[in-house]
C-alpha cells in the first residue's frame, strides 16, 4: 500500500517486467502495466469478461483464424480456459521461487563463503535440488527428421525481424564454391568477374571434400570428366563417373585426342539420393551422407561449368538445417504491438507466404521463402523433395556487409 502501489506481482511475459496496480502514481518508464490502457482494449463478448488489445484481437480474427475452421468465440473461450487453468499454477510457481530465493539468500548471509557439500545439502533440504529420478524414456511423434534425427547446424534469429527469419529459412542450402571462392579461404583478390584460376583452386578444395565424404571407387573427383545416371532392373539408379587418366579439374584441350578413359561409381552406391535428368548428362546429382545432402549442379553452358572438366557449375550443401525463431532473448515481444509483429512473421512462415521488400543494387526486390525442390529418387524411381537451394547459381562477387546479412 505504500507509495501508491497496491499490489506487485511478476509478469508472465518473457521480459520479466513487473505488472502493478496503481493508486494515483506514475511508475518509472521501465515498468509497464500488464494490461494496456482501456482506450486500446476491445472486449471479447464470448470470453466472459477477458480483455484483449484491439490490435491483437483484430490480428487473430482477421488473419490467423480464417481457413482454420475455428471461430472467434471458440478461440477466445479456449484461451480463457487455458489462462484460468495455468495462471494460478504460474502464480504458485513464482511464489515458490520467491520462497526458495529467500531461503538461499538467508543461508548465504548466515554462512558467508561456505560452499561444497554444506551448500549442496542446503539446496536439497529446501527443495531447490530434487531427488534423482529413476531412468525414464521420452517418446515423440510427428517430429521432422531435421529436428529428430539429423545432426546439423542450427540458427537462432529474432522472430520480430522478418528479413532475418526469411534468410534463416533459406539458409538451409548454401554454395560450397561461394564459401570457398568468395572468402579468405583462398588467398588473393576475390572481387571482379569470375577468375578461372581462383575457380580452379576452389574446385580443388571442393574435390578434396568430395573425396572425403563421397569417395569414388578407386578414383578421385578431380579425375571426373562426366557424370551419368544408369537405371537398374529394379527401378533404382546408380551414378557413373567417366574418368580421364591424369586429368584434374581443368577441361581437356580441344586438340587432345588420345585420352585413356574408364568409368567408376561411388564407393558406397547408396549415397546417390536423387537426380534431375538432362539431355547429355544429369542437370543435378543429389548425394547424401548421414542424412545431409550435397547437390552437384551441372551445366556446361554456364561460365563456371564451362571451366570444369565435368561441367559442374556449383555445389550446394545443406547448411543450417533448423532455426530457432526467438521471442525472448534476441527479441522484445512484450506489448500487443510487439506480439502482432512476431506472431505475424510466424504466421507467414507457417503459411509459406512471408515476404520482405528490400533494396538490392538500387532496385527493390521481394525476398521470399525458397520453394521446395523435387528430384527423381535414386532408390525407388519416384520423387524426393527437399527445401530448395537458392534459385540463382553461384556467381562470385565481393559482398558488402549489408548484402552478407
Amino acid at each position: 500500500e505504500e507509495g501508491g502501489v497496491s499490489s506487485v506481482r511478476h509478469s508472465l511475459s518473457s521480459s520479466a517486467r513487473l505488472s502493478v496496480s496503481l493508486r494515483g502514481r506514475t511508475l518509472p518508464a521501465m515498468i509497464r502495466p500488464l494490461v494496456t490502457s482501456p482506450r486500446r482494449l476491445a472486449h471479447v463478448a464470448a470470453s466472459g469478461g477477458m480483455r484483449v488489445d484491439a490490435r491483437l484481437k483484430s490480428f487473430v480474427e482477421d488473419k490467423v483464424l480464417p481457413g482454420t475452421g475455428i471461430g472467434a468465440g471458440r478461440f477466445w473461450d479456449g484461451l480463457r480456459s487455458i489462462l484460468e487453468d495455468l495462471a494460478p499454477r504460474n502464480r504458485a510457481l513464482l511464489q515458490r521461487r520467491d520462497v526458495l530465493q529467500a531461503e538461499i539468500d538467508a543461508w548465504h548471509k548466515a554462512h558467508p563463503g561456505v560452499a561444497g557439500t554444506a551448500y549442496t545439502a542446503m539446496l536439497r533440504d529446501c527443495g531447490y535440488l530434487a531427488p534423482d529420478a529413476p531412468p525414464f524414456e521420452v517418446a515423440t511423434r510427428n517430429v521432422d527428421p531435421e529436428i529428430a534425427r539429423v545432426a546439423g547446424p542450427q540458427l537462432v534469429c529474432p522472430v520480430d525481424n522478418a528479413r532475418f527469419i526469411v534468410n534463416a529459412a533459406n539458409a538451409r542450402w548454401g554454395s560450397l564454391l561461394d564459401a570457398i571462392y568468395g572468402t579468405d579461404v583462398l588467398e588473393g583478390d576475390r572481387s571482379g568477374p569470375y577468375n578461372k584460376q581462383r575457380g580452379a583452386a576452389a574446385f580443388d578444395k571442393a574435390h578434396s571434400l568430395l573425396d572425403q565424404v563421397f569417395p569414388l571407387d578407386g578414383a578421385q573427383w578431380s579425375q571426373v570428366t562426366a557424370l551419368s545416371i544408369h537405371s537398374r532392373a529394379d527401378g533404382s539408379s546408380r551414378l557413373e563417373a567417366t574418368l580421364s587418366a591424369g586429368q584434374n579439374s581443368a577441361p581437356p584441350s580441344p586438340d587432345h585426342k588420345t585420352v585413356e578413359t574408364k568409368t567408376t561409381g561411388l564407393r558406397d552406391a547408396s549415397q546417390l539420393a536423387g537426380y534431375l535428368p538432362g539431355l547429355a548428362s544429369p542437370r543435378s546429382v543429389l548425394l547424401a551422407n548421414h542424412g545431409l545432402h550435397l547437390e552437384l549442379l551441372i551445366d556446361r553452358s554456364h561460365p563456371v561449368g564451362a571451366s570444369h572438366a565435368a561441367g559442374v557449375k556449383d555445389i550446394q550443401m545443406e547448411s543450417a538445417m533448423t532455426a530457432i525463431c526467438d521471442m525472448e532473448d534476441s527479441a522484445c515481444t512484450v506489448d500487443a504491438e510487439d506480439k502482432v509483429v512476431a506472431y505475424g512473421n510466424w504466421l507467414g512462415l507457417m503459411k509459406g507466404d512471408i515476404a520482405v521488400p528490400m533494396q538490392k543494387g538500387g532496385v527493390e526486390v521481394m525476398r521470399k521463402l525458397n520453394p521446395d525442390r523435387t528430384w527423381t529418387c535414386a532408390a525407388t524411381g519416384g520423387y524426393l523433395s527437399l527445401p530448395s537451394p537458392p534459385p540463382t547459381p553461384f556467381t562470385p562477387t565481393r559482398r558488402s556487409g549489408s548484402d552478407a546479412q
